[in-house]
């Protein structure tokens, strides 16, 4: 309550006018909302930079090349095949809003499941070709509640009405056991349809067009089809189209019911002689104008009604298209804390490899919650983090998921500790976001949480960040069975496994990412194994990386030195046979001098010679 009192406050300082209004007028507040987040799962902004979810580019249009935005690979990317802007709009909305309610989540599976059958290819096909023709009706509805309605409005409209009955239609053909179909099917009443034939039956699209405004069909007020005068004649078969109208000495006015109406020149004495009727028949037009969108919004609650379903149908259809298209398949949803993924691959980076290596994923709530990852680096330990957390985002928004088997379980959050862009520019140290990020997994986690780690301490001195590293997970494993989330975490502190500074425990599964070494050339296989990886293969990864073979070498003989305690000696001094030689240099120099002739430059040889010489062998 003190939190909605503080957000009035806020309201009424920032409401433009405010200084005009008088003391006693309140915040014009219409109505409070309330909104439930008991089965929200949640996750903060990092979580969605790190594992793509979203993506923001520039557009590549100079004209929106400062303000303009698009959608650039990312999960929201690849899975919006929506034919609507309310669609997307709702798919965005279940991206931020993932949910572990399972009712919710077989709802949608249901209708993805129907749309995935090759059988059914078609009939999704009608539906989002009728999908298309969906415009803002919010905007339109308000344009028309302030008589701002100008054609192309009007035809969006009625494009939109008309689709709506389509798919009305079609849906009631369809099994009405899944939920979606029978909600469309029992919640549309006939407004629509009235007033699908209602704008059909008044408004002239084509003289509408012709104009450039509102235009009436004939015959459709009693009244207004008496004002003024005109030349009737009937239509010849001849007369197909508007060219063969055409009567030397006739204007062309309209064609209604098989006759032609023109204007003469008596036609044209009897309007100046009784008035200008022109004025008086667009004053009707718009008064018929009025009339029909006073009907319309008489009914409008009807088209807010099928909005809402008609975008979550064009989801669901967005993503079965989309499971069709990568090959994904329906989760299993369990009541237990699990996490099981059968020949699991990235969504987003098998789209960007030839060949992607699926790789698998075993939590129980008893064992296995907790896995530690190393390997070398470029080995595909992030990837594989950023896998699971995808994967397990996609089933929370009811989505089929790129794998052979899925089974997960109810997760009520996902906290990911991962360098991000807009993380580094916050202008906080690396580690002071590692802490922050760390301490909401730690604070915050569950029993039923997802808690993805990567290179957690790095950023601090190693022996601080290894035993950060090695509390941490202390931390969780100590926890009961029940109460500790899974936890993925990849490191390259080998130590916490060599030093055995973690408690033997059911819930901790050690794993690695298998390579080879052909020579001195190493080969990343990518696949997922038991065990823990002996070696960094810093050489090997600095010589792929593209640095100079002596510069890695040198690395490698300081490593050797520094590990087995030997000094370690700089390869930029002269040896000692060098400096003896330079010595004698100076000697014989020195001795050649002849310090009785007064020409001898006794200082520019101790400046020029001696002084540089020592200067090298010190």
């Amino acid at each position: 309550m003190r939190t909605i009192g503080a957000l009035l406050k806020c309201l009424d300082r920032r409401r433009v006018g405010v200084e005009l209004e008088e003391s006693s007028m309140p915040v014009p507040i219409l109505q409070l909302l309330t909104y439930t987040i008991t089965d929200v799962v949640y996750m903060d902004k990092d979580a969605y930079s790190v594992l793509q979810i979203f993506k923001f580019e520039l557009h590549p249009s100079v004209y929106k090349l400062q303000s303009g935005q698009k959608e650039g690979l990312s999960l929201y990317g690849i899975l919006n095949r929506c034919r609507c802007k309310f669609g997307s709009r709702l798919l965005r909305q279940w991206f931020h809003r993932p949910t572990r309610d399972l009712s919710v989540l077989r709802r949608r599976q249901e209708v993805i499941r129907f749309f995935t059958t090759p059988r059914n290819s078609e009939l999704m096909n009608t539906l989002q070709s009728f999908l298309r023709n969906f415009k803002n009706i919010p905007v339109l509805l308000r344009k028309m509640s302030l008589s701002h309605t100008k054609v192309v409005e009007w035809q969006n409209l009625y494009k939109t009405v008309y689709s709506a009955v389509g798919i009305r239609d079609t849906v009631r053909s369809l099994p009405q056991t899944i939920q979606l179909f029978r909600e469309i099917s029992e919640g549309f009443t006939d407004e629509l349809y009235h007033i699908a034939t209602l704008i059909s039956k008044v408004v002239d699209f084509e003289g509408s067009q012709a104009e450039n405004r509102f235009t009436v069909k004939p015959n459709v007020d009693p009244p207004s089809t008496r004002i003024g005068f005109l030349l009737s004649v009937p239509r010849l078969p001849a007369m197909v189209e508007k060219e063969n109208f055409e009567i030397e000495g006739l204007d062309f006015i309209f064609v209604s019911e098989d006759r032609l109406h023109y204007r003469s020149a008596r036609t044209k004495e009897l309007d100046n002689m009784l008035g200008d009727l022109h004025c008086d028949i667009r004053d009707m037009e718009t008064a018929v104008m009025t009339q029909l969108q006073a009907t319309v919004l008489q009914r409008s609650s009807c088209l807010y009604k099928i909005l809402s379903l008609y975008a979550e149908l064009d989801c669901l259809m967005a993503l079965a298209q989309a499971s069709q298209d990568y090959g994904y398949c329906p989760p299993t949803y369990s009541q237990r804390c699990t996490l099981n993924l059968q020949q699991a691959r990235h969504p987003l980076m098998e789209l960007c490899t030839p060949v992607f290596v699926s790789n698998p994923c075993l939590c129980s709530d008893m064992e296995g919650k907790v896995k530690v990852i190393t390997g070398p680096n470029s080995s595909g330990k992030s990837i594989y983090l950023k896998q699971v957390g995808l994967i397990v985002f996609m089933a929370l928004i009811g989505s089929d998921v790129p794998a052979k088997e899925a089974e997960i379980g109810p997760i009520d959050g996902i906290f990911t500790r991962m360098q991000s862009r807009e993380s580094v520019s916050v202008g906080l140290s690396t580690f002071m976001i590692d802490l922050n990020q760390m301490a909401q997994a730690l604070n915050h986690s569950t029993g039923m949480s997802l808690v993805l780690v990567d290179e957690f301490g790095k950023g601090t001195n190693t022996v601080d960040g290894l035993s950060l590293l090695a509390a941490c997970l202390n931390h969780w494993l100590n926890r009961a069975p029940a109460q500790c989330p899974i936890v993925f975490l990849a490191t390259n502190f080998h130590s916490v496994l060599q030093l055995d500074l973690l408690p033997r425990s059911p819930l901790l599964s050690l794993l690695t990412l298998e390579t080879a070494v052909d020579g001195e050339e190493l080969i990343f296989l990518y696949q997922l194994k038991e065990g823990i990886c002996q070696s960094s293969y810093a050489a090997n990864i600095a010589t792929l990386a593209g640095l100079p073979p002596a510069l890695v070498q040198r690395g490698v003989e300081v490593s050797d030195l520094y590990r087995t305690g030997r000094t370690i000696q700089r390869i930029d001094q002269p040896s000692s046979e060098e400096l003896i030689t330079r010595c004698e240099s100076v000697v014989e120099k020195f001795l050649q001098l002849d310090l009785d002739d007064p020409s001898t430059d006794l200082q520019g040889f101790l400046k020029d010679v001696l002084l540089p010489t020592v200067g090298d062998s010190l």
